[in-house]
């Protein structure tokens, strides 16, 4: 399985990384990671100009993204799961795509575009911190679904 998280962020390097890196190392058994993180001038000006701006250019960097994987966008208002839902979104599929929006979230339009609308819970976290969240969701996916005891 390929999954790949696509997330409006600056790439910088973060003491986050060795957290990523282990996770992702984790997770190799069952899929591949790819972590692609978008930040280009057109989204740091439409920072300054306005949240719509900046929900609008965020739909245009991440509509090539969208493709004929499964594709699930993370978003405050999305539907809450626990682990066990979450698993059976993996269950089966051969490519996965995570959408992880920036500051001022996605265009509803986006989020229609995409085959689920999840949220991982009513916290506000940064996008580094929901990056880990959601790897470690993963391997506890595959934990559940290969019944290993990672998961309980």
């Amino acid at each position: 399985m390929n999954i790949d998280i696509v997330s409006i962020a600056k790439k910088e390097h973060s003491t986050y990384d060795p957290l990523y890196k282990e996770l992702e190392k984790m997770i190799s058994r069952f899929a591949k990671v790819n972590d692609i993180e978008i930040f280009n001038k057109d989204i740091l000006k439409a920072h300054t100009t306005s949240p719509l701006a900046s929900k609008q250019v965020y739909t245009k960097v991440l509509e090539p993204y969208l493709s004929k994987s499964f594709n699930i966008a993370l978003h405050p208002d999305g539907k809450i799961i626990d682990s066990y839902e979450f698993s059976k979104l993996l269950d089966g599929k051969i490519a996965i795509k995570f959408f992880i929006g920036g500051a001022y979230g996605f265009e509803d339009e986006f989020l229609k575009r995409n085959d689920a609308v999840i949220s991982l819970g009513k916290l506000t976290m940064s996008h580094k911190i929901a990056k880990v969240v959601l790897l470690e969701q993963v391997y506890r996916s595959f934990s559940i679904l290969s019944n290993h005891p990672y998961h309980k």
